[in-house]
């Protein structure tokens, strides 16, 4: 049986419990092996903890067990009769919000948990922002640590307002929060006794049920092309392919396409999935298409529908965050890779920088640090086709590259 998946992120500030709540989840599951179970026993005994600390399921780095903070993003896999499910916990500190970029780039849910006893807090705000810049489409709210609150319901309603009121204004708009214990395991998996005053979902069943995936048949096509596949054998000596995975929509034989930058118009007049000839193919099988018109494309050009077609353009404008240590500065060349295309870039103008605490925009002409998100202006040295990054997210996100090491330093998403 092949279940639907499910990719989330975790966030939230320190010690809210983010970890012992992934652990709980992986527990009341059953999707612990006993010999996982047995060393953090062992670990926790060692520390004197009368119980196993689930957190230690997650924190699976040495320095993470050793300071009991989360460093890195642990991706981490699990699954319900109803549901598969890929979890990246990411870290609450400050200094790594680079890290719950990483780990929410590909989500389709944020899980944001707070400490009921501090309400939302400036890594609440910041986790809020940054997965509305991601343009995460769910949002679940785990207000953590009921039980040190003897389970108030006055208390956990002040904490959904004050949430709420910070989101508003980001555009989230599919919320749902949830009273929780992690530690105990109120409403993670089974409903709380506790809590009788709610009656929503708790926290796996509302993962199991959230709306996931969107309907190819809503979005324009869009084929990156990876490769060109050119056999020349004796049966189809003049065969040519363009290979790829679909990033978006639906295509079939007979379809009218374009391919850009170069604009050209042709039809389909094959698809092939798997080494097995189709009429229709959809996102995200990968293909090879033949095009009834002799059409010089190469890797990069994207194959879309002539309705809602992306731009081809030299210069784009676009929001990022800052990955590594090296800071962007204007005037700064680079490399960006756009999918399966690479091209040399300059940083024409530093427009902005988005402040975290206040989620403004402020104008700002110095350079980009580490874990800043702000606005560029980039100069491409090629074409590149991208749409924008509100309608689609799988061609318009890029990163930027360090062109004489390879390093990785910004992730960005283009805004046409």
């Amino acid at each position: 049986m092949t279940h639907e998946l499910l990719r989330f992120a975790t966030a939230g500030s320190v010690d809210d419990g983010k970890s012992t709540l992934v652990g709980r989840l992986m527990y009341d599951t059953k999707t612990v092996l006993a010999d996982q179970l047995a060393a953090i026993e062992r670990v926790s005994a060692e520390r004197g903890m009368e119980s196993a600390d689930l957190a230690l399921l997650t924190d699976g780095l040495r320095a993470e067990r050793e300071q009991g903070i989360t460093i890195d993003v642990a991706y981490r896999y699990f699954s319900t009769p109803n549901r598969s499910f890929i979890l990246a916990d990411t870290p609450g500190h400050v200094q790594y919000t680079r890290n719950m970029v990483t780990g929410a780039s590909t989500a389709e849910l944020a899980l944001i948990l707070i400490d009921v006893r501090h309400g939302v807090v400036e890594q609440t705000r910041r986790h809020a922002a940054i997965a509305a810049l991601l343009g995460v489409r769910h949002v679940a709210v785990a207000v953590n640590k009921m039980d040190l609150v003897d389970y108030s319901e006055a208390e956990f309603e002040a904490v959904k307002a004050s949430f709420l009121d910070v989101a508003a204004p980001l555009g989230i708009s599919d919320i749902v929060v949830i009273p929780v214990s992690a530690l105990v395991g109120d409403n993670v998996v089974d409903q709380s006794a506790n809590m009788t005053w709610y009656d929503g979902p708790t926290l796996l069943e509302h993962l199991e049920t959230v709306p996931i995936g969107l309907d190819p048949r809503d979005q324009p096509f869009r084929l990156p092309v990876q490769y060109v596949n050119r056999p020349r054998t004796a049966e189809h000596p003049d065969y040519r392919g363009f290979s790829g995975r679909i990033a978006s929509g639906v295509i079939r034989v007979g379809d009218e396409i374009v391919v850009n930058p170069l604009g050209r118009k042709s039809t389909v007049t094959g698809i092939d999935v798997l080494g097995k000839t189709a009429e229709v193919a959809f996102a995200p099988q990968s293909i090879t298409l033949s095009l009834s018109d002799e059409i010089d494309i190469v890797r990069g050009d994207v194959i879309s529908s002539t309705v809602g077609s992306p731009l081809s353009t030299r210069e784009v404008t676009a929001t990022v965050c800052v990955l590594a240590d090296s800071p962007i500065e204007k005037g700064q060349r680079l490399l960006a890779r756009f999918g399966p295309k690479t091209v040399r870039v300059i940083v024409a103008d530093i427009v902005d920088r988005l402040d975290l605490n206040s989620l403004e925009h402020e104008s700002h002409s110095g350079s980009l640090e580490l874990n800043d998100v702000g606005t560029l202006v980039l100069r491409l040295a090629d074409d590149v086709v991208v749409d924008n990054y509100d309608d689609l997210r799988t061609t318009s996100a890029f990163i930027l590259v360090d062109d004489h090491d390879g390093s990785t330093l910004a992730g960005g998403m283009t805004r046409c």
